[in-house]
């Protein structure tokens, strides 16, 4: 069922708005002039109403039980924020230029995730056209915005969304986003979208006044569950649906990253994910191109990814948070809540192998067992990074790997990633070692609930950071502090890894041993006592071998641990890379012994 305004022409506007458990609904025009019109119930709890004289711009609430007002739950634009009327908005009236864009599949992504508000100075949709050149120079072929819908006030991760149909008013609404991803098309860049189904607001959330978008049955981190399975579910899921492929059909959007899935309950036969998964499939066969879905999951489940004929969900990838762990605390040393199930060569090994390091193993930090086997499951439905915003930004001070490691084991760890066998994201400004932080901000109106977000985050830095003070959310300098400082990348480190990362992207797109996902041909030792994992790609048209080392301190490579003889396409250490120049040899040979610096990186195809 298509739900909110529907602008259809010639001043015609129709309405539909799902409230199974009112007597009466109507649309109440609050602009250009004020009246009221009664709805008529429908089949399955909907009302609808098709009124003339209502054109784009058109401000609504909707009436419930002649009293109570409120804004369309399925509302495409909010321009006064959560609390205010809804806009009616012609979908049609943008002229697309991107007919002949055939999309990117997952397996050619090289993703970089960026928050609007912070990666320009204007923290707007259209002002991040002004990178898009940048990002194709850099090679990224895919960027994932995190969250844009209508949140509390202007400053947001976007994880509180209260109207997951609404583009952000302060980051330029519907309108921004169209010439966005419009020009991004025109570059040959995919555009992912964060969407969040598994809770929504809590400020300017009104769902619940239409009905049971809530069930009490499951308890999530942020309170009741949505309804998935229990009465009246079928509403809820026709909403999350229909969010869905309103992305895809609105805005050319090509994939959606689903947040958090462990916090989506659904015990009912077909789950809401497998659902998701068909209808989006069922819209790509009639839209003429693919559109994707990758899931962010700390489960470990392959069934997320299992195609639906093994009865998994057939979601197209999900992110492996498994690898950032496991580089994270190798490199950083740090042990505490879920850093204290890594930290040796060896999770790093399996993850290089396999996907998933935990895979029914006993997890010390859950106190159980936990994940399943990833070994059968290919590379390229598993996405891998080592910085995203939950790293970053959960962190006290929202330090990034460049603010915490020697430079050098900055490009290790990048490394590290490109020569995975998996599809590798960025966060926005690792490319040139950022050392601006990334903190949560928000900007609520609601001042109880600012209160209990500052209390939550004590509470979760309580054990972690033993109750030192940290950045306040809700002040405006917080959001300041976290915007990227462009300037940066003209600085000798900046530069030097902005032409790493560069070059790293080329090799993985030129070099088909380095973009295989193939796990089956992946070749990884790891030798604890020096801090060495290498690893052999192979595939028909030759292979390429990675040397790294995750100490700090230089370690011999001694005759017999080489098995191959090529030549030197990268080494982290060239000064081009802002290094200290190559240690190892343009051509490498066996039962040769060589010295590797500290956190060095090289690669060599044969």
């Amino acid at each position: 069922m298509k739900i909110g305004a529907t602008y259809r022409g010639d001043g015609w506007t129709s309405f539909t708005v799902w409230a199974p458990l009112r007597k009466s609904v109507a649309v109440k025009l609050v602009s250009p002039v004020e009246r009221v019109v009664q709805m008529e119930q429908q089949a399955g709890g909907y009302w609808y109403a098709e009124i003339r004289d209502v054109f784009p711009g058109s401000h609504y609430f909707y009436k419930l039980d002649t009293s109570t007002e409120r804004p369309d739950p399925a509302s495409f634009y909010q321009p006064f924020g959560v609390h205010g009327p809804s806009e009616v908005i012609d979908h049609n009236a943008f002229k697309w230029s991107d007919s002949a864009w055939k999309g990117i599949p997952p397996e050619e992504m090289v993703i970089y995730e960026l928050h609007t508000g912070t990666f320009t100075e204007d923290g707007t949709l259209e002002s991040i056209i002004g990178k898009i050149d940048y990002l194709e120079k850099l090679g990224v072929s895919a960027i994932e915005l995190m969250p844009l819908a209508q949140f509390p006030g202007e400053r947001n991760w976007g994880y509180d969304g209260a109207y997951p149909f609404a583009v952000q008013n302060s980051y330029g609404g519907p309108e921004g986003l169209r010439k966005l991803v419009d020009i991004c098309h025109s570059k040959g860049i995919a555009v992912l979208v964060d969407v969040v189904y598994n809770h929504l607001g809590p400020e300017g959330t009104y769902v619940q006044d239409y009905g049971p978008y809530f069930t009490h049955k499951y308890k999530t981190p942020w309170g009741d569950a949505i309804n998935f399975d229990d009465m009246y579910s079928d509403g809820v899921r026709n909403f999350v649906i229909e969010n869905a492929l309103s992305w895809f059909e609105h805005y050319h959007i090509d994939a959606l990253r689903l947040d958090a899935i462990q916090g989506i309950f659904d015990f009912g036969a077909k789950h809401i994910l497998k659902e998701l998964a068909e209808e989006t499939d069922r819209f790509s066969s009639g839209s003429g191109r693919r559109r994707y879905l990758i899931a962010e999951s700390d489960l470990n489940d392959v069934r997320v990814i299992s195609s639906r004929e093994n009865n998994g969900y057939g979601i197209d990838a999900q992110w492996n948070d498994d690898f950032h762990h496991a580089v994270q605390s190798l490199l950083t040393g740090e042990r505490k809540s879920y850093y204290a199930d890594y930290g040796t060569l060896d999770h790093l090994e399996k993850a290089f192998r396999e996907g998933f390091i935990y895979s029914w193993d006993y997890s010390l930090n859950r106190r159980r067992h936990h994940g399943s086997s990833s070994v059968q499951v290919s590379g390229k439905q598993l996405v891998v990074c080592i910085q995203n915003h939950d790293q970053t930004g959960n962190r006290l001070m929202g330090e990034r790997l460049s603010m915490l490691l020697p430079f050098e084991a900055v490009k290790l760890a990048a490394g590290a990633m490109f020569v995975s066998p998996f599809i590798p994201l960025l966060f926005m400004g690792e490319e040139f070692a950022a050392q601006t932080p990334f903190l949560y901000f928000i900007s609520h109106t609601d001042k109880d609930l600012v209160q209990a977000v500052r209390d939550g985050r004590a509470r979760e830095f309580a054990d972690l950071y033993l109750g030192q003070s940290f950045y306040d959310p809700q002040d405006e300098s917080t959001l300041a502090k976290s915007r990227l400082d462009w300037k940066e990348i003209a600085s000798e480190k900046g530069k030097g890894c902005f032409i790493f990362y560069k070059e790293m992207i080329r090799l993985r797109k030129k070099i088909p041993a380095m973009a295989s996902f193939d796990k089956k041909r992946i070749k990884v030792e790891a030798l604890q006592q020096k801090n060495l994992i290498i690893i052999e790609r192979h595939d028909e048209s030759g292979c390429i071998a990675a040397i790294m080392n995750f100490g700090s301190g230089s370690t011999v490579i001694e005759p017999g641990i080489i098995n191959f003889t090529g030549n030197r396409i990268i080494d982290s250490s060239e000064e081009r890379f802002a290094g200290q120049g190559a240690v190892l040899p343009q051509k490498i040979e066996k039962d040769v012994s060589y010295e590797m610096p500290g956190y060095g990186f090289a690669v060599y195809e044969f």
